[in-house]
């Protein structure tokens, strides 16, 4: 996170170069992954995340934004039948019940509107595609005796996420832009992302499974026009 920071403080200059039109801003926050698979389960993931986006305007209050958020936690693979692998669906876990590893970039492009409210705060509301590309691999630390579970888990895994478009998750969402100073703005951010792939697959999980939420802030330079 700190890092985005100062990515944003050495990127001002570009910001400059691309004029009024363009916006760069540093993006941090937390990803809900909802999911109901019982009480035998682990709890929903709430996991830290850190991205940017970047923001040209089009014309009046719209622009076009394109955004990459950054996520890591633990899988394993729920078997519905173990004779079987084909019926069952990863679900993020604890690190006790590690078997996989995942890191995951969300990212999008999204139309957004943007409205001065005045006293120096503006309002956002955007929406478009989006796609989480997943790199799936062995969880740190197993050990030896779990090695064979865990490569075959993290197989089912990959075979999973990236099979039938279940990459694509359209997001939607809506923030405020708060003056700090007349260099920085300092916004909040509330977005959601569908699973769409539910409407053509069957992959036997819980109606809410698959579904993400997210709040976070997010930091932009100023420029000459806010």
């Amino acid at each position: 996170m700190t890092a985005l920071f100062v990515l944003i403080l050495a990127l001002i200059p570009l910001s400059s170069a691309f004029g009024n039109d363009f916006r760069l801003s540093a993006l941090g926050g937390l990803f809900f992954f909802a999911s109901d698979n019982g009480p035998a389960a682990d709890p929903p993931a709430l996991l830290p995340t850190a991205g940017v986006s970047a923001a040209f305007g089009i014309a009046g209050p719209l622009r076009i934004e394109i955004t990459a958020d950054a996520y890591f936690t633990n899988y394993e693979y729920r078997y519905e039948d173990k004779q079987n692998s084909d019926l069952g669906y990863p679900m993020a876990c604890i690190p006790d019940n590690r078997y996989s590893f995942v890191i995951g970039i969300v990212t999008g492009v999204q139309a957004t509107a943007a409205f001065s409210l005045g006293s120096g705060v503006y309002f956002r509301v955007f929406g478009g595609p989006a796609v989480d590309l997943r790199i799936v691999t062995l969880a740190v630390g197993l050990h030896p005796d779990d090695m064979e579970e865990a490569e075959r888990q993290t197989s089912l895994i990959t075979k999973y996420f990236w099979s039938e478009g279940r990459m694509l998750m359209p997001t939607a969402g809506f923030g405020f832009d708060f003056t700090m100073n007349e260099r920085f703005l300092l916004g909040i951010d509330l977005r959601a992302w569908f699973p769409v792939y539910k409407l053509w697959t069957n992959d036997n999980t819980p109606a809410i499974d698959g579904w993400r939420f997210g709040a976070g802030l997010r930091l932009t330079p100023r420029n000459s026009s806010r």
